[in-house]
């Protein structure tokens, strides 16, 4: 019975996919290269529904050693993103930057009609978050945010699981993980090592950089509810390779109808992105983008267990730039409270303030409805 379940879940995912509009690609410029996600970017350019036009990177050096890679030309690389969108009038940009970057990219492409995409987190501040949402709105631009997890398979599946409250029931408690051995430890560039280390740049140290992660993924489960209160605790476990931002975070969330917890650190001896999710009859296990589990409850430590191997999402599901470029088209208009979508993460960036405060002060913090 509980195999029969899931595999409709999948066929009804499925059965919704939507067809692909004939458009001309979507005019991106790529603004920063310091964050080494920019890798994704290039990775997926081959695509035919997107074409990087520009690039915008000071460091001619840095610049020069992505070119060799993915075999551009210097002549795209632009020293700022006022010449860059005087040249090629891009309809959109990704931010590959710091985060501190990311409220001057919406100020100066906003009243030019110019959507964005940025890395997660959205902003390095709740304050910084504000301004960037007054200026989308006011502009009527698109401003999203590129999370790993948002093209997880097991992400979505959990979703589609917790939709259909016969399998494992109502949810009750929600632990969330994310993290690696630390930015250092797993060799990042020394380009991305000197911000995301830095409290000003990034926003903070785990706590912002995985934090974010678990706070995204349950304010699209609570369909945008804010949790009640948020309480955390932070530590410092590398001083040595992190002296001036936390490393280790666990953050609080207690809701109406359930409590969370975020696991953001910069210590797991093995890199992680998963989730677990118990409600009244069961728990569903996203152990990684594509393994996933549901146990159904029998007896006291008894259970019924199904294990699957989920395949990638379809397009535009499956990547971030041809998905930006779907939503610029007007072939999909995202949900509220969507993973990239603004609502959703402006959610994020009050859970985040909230942690950070909590765990400066000590206190639990009540967040307003």
């Amino acid at each position: 019975m509980l195999r029969f379940r899931l595999l409709c879940l999948l066929l009804l995912q499925l059965s919704f996919l939507p067809m692909n509009a004939q458009h001309d690609p979507l005019e991106i410029g790529v603004i920063g290269l310091t964050h080494t996600h920019v890798h994704w970017i290039f990775g997926s350019n081959a695509k035919p529904e997107f074409e990087i036009v520009g690039i915008v990177e000071p460091n001619l050096e840095l610049a020069k050693r992505y070119a060799d890679q993915y075999q551009f030309s210097l002549d795209m690389v632009y020293p700022s993103m006022e010449a860059m969108i005087q040249a090629q009038k891009p309809r959109a940009v990704t931010a590959f930057g710091t985060i501190y970057d990311h409220l001057k990219i919406v100020e100066t492409c906003a009243p030019l009609g110019i959507h964005v995409m940025v890395e997660k987190p959205l902003a390095v501040s709740l304050e910084h978050a504000q301004q960037m949402k007054k200026l989308a709105e006011q502009h009527g631009i698109h401003l999203l945010t590129n999370y790993e997890t948002t093209w997880y398979p097991t992400t979505h599946q959990a979703f589609e699981v917790l939709e259909q409250d016969t399998v494992i029931g109502a949810p009750r408690k929600i632990i969330v993980r994310d993290g690696h051995k630390g930015p250092k430890k797993i060799g990042v560039d020394p380009e991305f090592l000197e911000w995301l280390t830095d409290p000003e740049l990034n926003g903070g140290g785990a706590i912002t950089d995985f934090g974010c992660y678990g706070a995204n993924i349950l304010t699209r489960i609570m369909k945008g509810q804010k949790p009640n209160s948020v309480t955390a605790i932070t530590a410092q476990q590398q001083p040595v390779n992190n002296p001036l931002v936390d490393d280790e975070a666990i953050i609080l969330l207690k809701y109406d109808t359930l409590v969370a917890v975020i696991q953001a650190s910069w210590n797991w001896p093995i890199g992680r992105k998963d989730m677990e999710i118990y409600g009244v009859k069961g728990v569903v296990y996203a152990d990684n983008r594509h393994d996933f589990r549901v146990r159904i409850a029998s007896g006291y430590d008894d259970f019924e267990e199904q294990a699957m191997k989920l395949s990638e999402r379809s397009a535009p599901y499956n990547d971030p730039f041809v998905y930006f470029a779907a939503v610029i088209h007007g072939e999909i208009t995202p949900q509220p409270f969507d993973l990239s979508s603004l609502a959703n993460n402006m959610v994020v960036m009050e859970i985040l303030d909230a942690a950070i405060r909590s765990a400066q002060s000590g206190q639990t913090i009540e967040l307003e409805p």
